[in-house]
Order: structure tokens, then C-alpha cells, then sequence
């Protein structure tokens, strides 16, 4: 298993992802050798350290040699990789391309196509970049960061990769998490027969609590950041006015000053901000909600709050946008609104509270939804036949 670990002072839902999935194999029977690199690593060394992130972004000869070496002693089935950004650079791949190991990628974010990582420019949806297969408006627009210098790195791995062939030459199978992101990266240029869809799933055997039992309380769980939009959460509280139930938003991020400035001066009493919490207490939390909420305005790929909520059978409001469409069954598991909708939002969160019987069938359906689909045997059965194929696909690569 190959991954970049992003910076541990921000939470990041692919560290999670992955070392959730490492130990699900780990309780497969499989044996797992890891090849890791961390970002706090070149963090921690300022402006040399950005600088040398930037120039091993497109192919890092080192990581590309050691991780050869690796593959050579232990000779391993499958080499699974989840983010070569920025320290291990997809230069493994050719690294491995002679070997007789099944190279499987899984597409947390769409940096194979697009700059940003997120198909997101000015705080609305682009995917200029994916429809044209051409990095120059990400250039032009500076999109990583804002800052055309530190684009460039991202930029030319991106033309890099695409024209020497990577992804069709050296990748058995690449895994998206929904049928959404399948189809953008298909359109993107990945070979469609070789891209499956495995979503997140919830480790362990999480307790659902009673309905009665819970908090009358809606919660939001992310970063406060213009892509979650959760400003848009307390334009929709205003206007529920006297009707709002109770709102926990954990998270943190740039928009928090603006959050809190805003809760002041509207006096939102029932709307709380309670900052960056452990993942144990959040999970406490959701489960003693009543509705999760999704209101981004980009395309994610399968917020791990999402299978959360369904694991503890919280319904889920959110974006009609993307692969939440994909997600969150309208008016099944939860309901669908319009992104940046304020009052759409509003008259969903009156309708359910209005409908306690409605919510409460929500919930036992997040709940089955949870029980079909993101459990750890499902999950683990989608992994090996994804691992089957690849292996078949290599065979073929010969």
C-alpha cells in the first residue's frame, strides 16, 4: 500500500480513508507492506521545503527507485496506491511498469486532471480542465492556491503524465468512489473498462441510538471553507427564525471568523460553532442527531461524513450537485436541495421537523443503507474483485 499523508494538523478524510482500508485487509488475512511519505516532512523545512515538494510533484526519482526496490524483495500480488502527492509522484508507476505486480490506483480527488485537486475556480464548478484535457486554464487561472508558481509543479505532472500514457499504460484499475466520479474521469481520459467504483465504508460495528434517545438537533461536520458553504446554513437558520431546531457545526477553517461574526450579529442562539473536534466525540455527536448536513458547491467524491451519518442511521440533507445526487436518496435516506438554496433549505429542515415520523423513517433507511452497502464485508468484497481484475488486466499488460 502507497500513500502521502497529508499534513497531521488538518484533519484529512484520505489519511482516514486509508488507514481504515489498511486495516480492513490486515483483517482479510492479507499481508501489507507499506511505502509512505509524509508532507509535515518538507512542511516543517519552510520555503526549501515547498520548493523541493514543487520539484518532485511530476516524477521523484527517489521514491520511484525505493519503491522498485521494495516491490523486487517482497514481490507482492497487488500494489495498491492512494495519493502520490507531493513526495512519491506517479513516477512509481513506470518504477513498477516490468514487474509482475497489479498496480491498483484509487481516485480520492480529481488531481490526475485537474490542478486544484477539486474541479472548483472563484467558488463555483469548473472543469475546464477535464472537458478541454488541457492544463493551461489552470495555469491561467492559477488554480492551486491561487498562486501561479505553486500550479506549475501540479500542472506539468498533470500534461506530463497524460503524454507519456501513465494512466493507460502502467494502472490495472483505478477506484472511484461513486458512479459520478467514474463517469468525469472517464470523460477525463481513463480507460473505461479499467475503472471501478468502491465507496467508503464504516470500520467496526457502530450502535445505533434509539430515535427517542437523540438530541433534537441538526449538525454540520466539515471544514468552514467556501467549497462547504456552511454560510449558507445560517442564511437558512434566519430564515426559519422561531421554527430553527438546534445546529452544531464542528469544523474549522478560513470562514470561521466571518461564521462567528455572522452568529453575533443575527443573535443565532441555537446555532453553535464548536470548532475542530477529536473523531471520537464527533461520532458521538452525529449519533445523537437527527439530520447531518451536506451543503457543499463542488463536486466531492464521498465525504466520509456522509457514510458516518448513514453507520449511526442519521438521514442526510444535502447539495443536489454531483455525486451526492448518487448519495443521498431523496426523500428515502434523507433529502436533496438545490446548492447555495437558502430557503430550499429552510423548507426542508420545517417539512421534517414539522414530520417527526417522516425524519424518523429517514433514519431507518440510512441506517439499511449503511447495512447494504458501506459495511466492512461489503466493502471487502468489492476490494478483492477489484483486485481480481486488476491482476487479470496485468496479465494482459505482458
Amino acid at each position: 500500500m502507497v500513500h502521502n499523508f497529508y499534513g497531521l494538523a488538518r484533519p484529512s478524510g484520505e489519511n482516514v480513508s486509508y488507514l481504515a482500508e489498511r486495516d480492513l485487509l490486515k483483517r482479510l488475512g492479507m499481508e501489507v507492506i507499506e511505502f509512505l511519505r509524509h508532507s509535515d516532512s518538507i512542511r516543517s523545512r519552510g520555503f526549501l521545503g515547498t520548493l523541493i515538494g514543487g520539484i518532485v510533484t511530476p516524477w521523484n526519482i527517489s521514491s520511484a527507485l525505493g519503491i522498485r526496490a521494495l516491490a523486487k524483495s517482497t514481490k507482492p500480488d497487488i500494489v495498491h496506491v492512494h495519493n502520490t502527492f507531493p513526495l512519491i509522484s506517479p513516477a512509481i508507476f513506470w518504477s513498477l511498469k516490468d514487474l509482475p505486480c497489479a498496480n491498483v490506483l484509487t481516485l480520492h480527488n480529481y488531481r490526475l486532471f485537474c490542478a486544484a485537486g477539486i474541479p472548483m475556480r472563484s467558488g463555483e464548478v469548473c472543469t475546464t480542465c477535464i472537458d478541454t484535457r488541457s492544463v493551461i486554464p489552470a495555469l491561467r487561472h492559477a488554480c492551486y492556491r491561487g498562486n501561479v508558481a505553486a500550479t506549475a509543479p501540479l500542472a506539468a505532472s498533470i500534461a506530463l503524465h497524460r503524454r507519456i500514457g501513465t494512466w493507460k499504460k502502467c494502472v490495472d484499475a483505478f477506484i472511484t468512489l461513486s458512479n459520478y466520479q467514474r463517469n468525469l474521469v472517464i470523460k477525463a481520459g481513463l480507460p473505461q473498462s479499467r475503472v471501478y467504483v468502491k465507496p467508503h465504508f464504516y470500520p467496526g460495528q457502530p450502535h445505533e441510538i434509539p430515535w427517542g434517545d437523540r438530541e433534537d438537533k441538526a449538525l454540520f461536520v466539515g471544514r468552514l471553507s467556501s467549497e462547504k458553504d456552511p454560510a449558507v446554513l445560517l442564511q437558512a437558520w434566519s430564515l426559519l427564525g422561531e421554527d430553527a431546531p438546534a445546529l452544531d457545526m464542528i469544523g474549522d477553517g478560513p470562514d470561521r471568523g466571518i461564521l462567528e461574526a455572522e452568529i453575533k450579529k443575527r443573535s443565532m442562539g441555537r446555532v453553535r460553532l464548536l470548532g475542530e473536534l477529536s473523531f471520537s466525540e464527533t461520532q458521538k455527536r452525529i449519533a445523537r442527531a437527527k439530520l447531518l448536513l451536506v451543503p457543499s458547491v463542488w463536486f466531492e467524491g464521498f465525504p466520509m461524513v456522509i457514510r458516518e451519518a448513514f453507520a449511526y442511521g442519521v438521514p442526510v440533507a444535502a447539495s443536489r450537485l454531483g455525486a451526492l445526487m448518487e448519495l443521498v436518496e431523496d426523500g428515502v435516506n434523507g433529502v436533496l436541495f438545490q446548492p447555495r438554496a437558502a430557503n430550499q433549505i429552510a423548507e426542508s429542515i420545517r417539512r421534517l421537523w414539522n414530520n417527526p415520523t417522516t425524519l424518523e423513517r429517514m433514519a431507518t433507511m440510512a441506517r439499511q443503507t449503511y447495512l447494504r452497502a458501506y459495511t466492512e464485508d461489503a466493502n471487502g468484497e468489492i476490494l478483492k474483485a477489484i483486485y481480481a481484475a486488476a491482476k487479470a488486466a496485468r496479465k494482459d499488460r505482458k
